[in-house]
């Protein structure tokens, strides 16, 4: 493992979907990734309760698409719960690798409220791919203002935000549709 650059994208993946892959593949392409490690977390703090870990997984490895693409629970292995641990214990374990944190244009928004996470920039550089509906968010971001969009990803600190065709799919509004499609079938059931 030596060497490689390895995108992060973390996420509850409730459930993972085509712009969990537009992130990963514009990322790849861009900065040139030698592959795309999925995290998807046992339980995110600043979200309502999920799926089960082991169905968001399993769902999540049905979307993926390897070799490029290795979804994995680490953090469960890791005993970690928020990114800047992960974060610190991935780089302890594997040295020798170049990680680069993932993440759409929608979660820079939302970024200021994750733990600790002025460390989390000062210890692993950053890329945004922009997403539908927030494709400005760079530009009120907390984030963005304390270390500068950069034009090219450099080390940390290092913000870089990336472009490419738009998908606009979300976990949030695939799970609206599927209770909208739930309740519409009990409502066809009652007599």
């Amino acid at each position: 493992m030596p060497g490689l650059r390895i995108g992060l994208l973390g996420g509850s993946f409730d459930p993972a979907h085509q712009g969990h892959l537009y992130v990963s593949e514009v990322a790849r392409r861009t900065l040139k990734l030698d592959q795309v490690w999925w995290l998807v977390s046992p339980g995110n703090p600043l979200k309502p309760e999920p799926d089960s870990f082991a169905v968001r997984l399993t769902r999540a490895r049905l979307v993926a698409h390897p070799p490029f693409i290795h979804v994995t629970g680490i953090e469960r292995q890791l005993g970690t719960r928020y990114t800047v641990d992960t974060v610190r214990a991935l780089q302890t374990r594997f040295p020798q690798v170049q990680f680069i944190w993932l993440m759409g244009s929608d979660n820079l928004v939302q970024f200021a409220r994750w733990r600790r996470w002025q460390q989390i920039a000062a210890s692993v550089p950053i890329a945004v791919v922009r997403r539908p509906g927030s494709v400005l968010a760079q530009l009120s971001a907390p984030l963005a203002r304390r270390v500068g969009v950069a034009r090219r990803l450099g080390s940390a600190p290092s913000l870089v935000v990336l472009d490419g065709r738009r998908n606009e799919q979300s976990s949030t509004a695939l799970r609206a549709e599927a209770l909208g499609a739930a309740a519409e079938a009990v409502l066809n059931l009652t007599p």
